[in-house]
């Protein structure tokens, strides 16, 4: 079941040149999508450095925002960008925690939920945090550093055919198997605890290609998918999520890579299928009418003016799910 996307005129402030310490990426199409009401109730499941939050705040008077991360740096960037709003709460947590989240905050049920999952910049930009193909640093990648295993303890633990299926389910990595070995062979010598060890097994596997290889790019994004375990997290959240929308509210989320994309196209899907109970000899016993409707027949995509003035945003995907009963 899918429903039309509503055709509104959408106000872009994106070329705006006031300092900001990160760029929300489709940051007027998601409160288009979000339809956001004054006395709402929503969360942002991903808050980052504020930016999405801060816009659905600004339109809030008498509702509620609740923002979450799992990263403490952006927990505490959220709260100082959030502090003029006091109907704004930022909580660190996993969006897959939400269901105990809104429990403790006495909530039932909320009118939309905004999910990025895609990795801010300002821990692309954080040499320190390990996720930066230009900036060398300890081989990091985890999106909350209080957990206990970082990129390089993992590769140095997982065999050859483990990174070589992560490289290929979280990347879509072709010469999987050669990077993999590279891998493998860099983490036995003790070289493979920094960002530039491994850009350079990938240049080392890869060593016939003139230019840069690409694939420097998908293996540190299969990489820090794996450490994270970001799928499994998002398929839970989408559940949790869709569960706690009332009635005409919304779910909307972007995503950035074509694994991320197919999880949350594979979960509107099954969230709208109508349903049938059967009686014992396979008659048809009650159609199920289903809950949700798919409001984004295909995803949104960024208009080519906010790519060309933020060059991360080109491959955002947004899809929009309402909760119809």
């Amino acid at each position: 079941m899918s429903c039309a996307y509503g055709r509104g005129v959408v106000k872009r402030d994106f070329m705006d040149p006031s300092p900001q310490l990160h760029v929300p990426v489709m940051v007027e199409e998601a409160l288009h999508a979000l339809r956001i009401r004054r006395d709402g109730v929503y969360v942002d499941a991903t808050a980052g450095a504020g930016g999405h939050a801060e816009r659905i705040a600004a339109l809030l008077s008498g509702g509620r925002l609740i923002a979450l991360d799992r990263d403490p740096a952006a927990v505490d960037l959220s709260r100082e960008r959030l502090a003029n709003y006091p109907w704004a709460t930022v909580i660190k947590a996993n969006y897959s925690e939400l269901p105990s989240v809104l429990e403790k905050l006495e909530i039932q049920s909320v009118d939309g939920i905004l999910l990025d999952a895609g990795i801010s910049s300002m821990q692309i930009d954080a040499s320190e945090r390990g996720f930066s193909l230009d900036l060398d640093g300890p081989l990091d990648m985890r999106m909350d550093p209080t957990e206990e295993d970082h990129a390089a303890s993992r590769l140095a633990r997982w065999d050859s055919d483990e990174i070589e299926r992560i490289l290929r389910e979280y990347g879509d990595v072709r010469p999987a198997g050669r990077i993999a070995r590279a891998i493998v062979s860099r983490c036995k010598a003790n070289q493979m605890y920094r960002t530039s060890h491994l850009a350079a097994a990938v240049r080392e596997a890869l060593d016939f290609v003139r230019t840069e290889p690409e694939e420097i790019r998908t293996v540190f994004q299969a990489v820090r998918i794996a450490v994270n375990d970001e799928l499994t997290h998002l398929k839970k959240g989408l559940e949790q999520a869709a569960a706690h929308l009332q009635p005409g509210g919304r779910l909307v989320v972007i995503s950035f890579h074509s694994g991320e994309d197919r999880v949350v196209k594979h979960c509107f899907q099954a969230f709208s299928r109508v349903t049938t109970r059967l009686h014992p000899d396979g008659r048809v016993a009650e159609t199920i009418q289903p809950k949700y409707c798919v409001i984004t027949k295909k995803p949104l995509q960024p208009s080519r003016e906010e790519t060309a003035a933020n060059s991360r945003s080109k491959s955002a995907k947004m899809r929009v799910l309402e909760c119809i009963q």
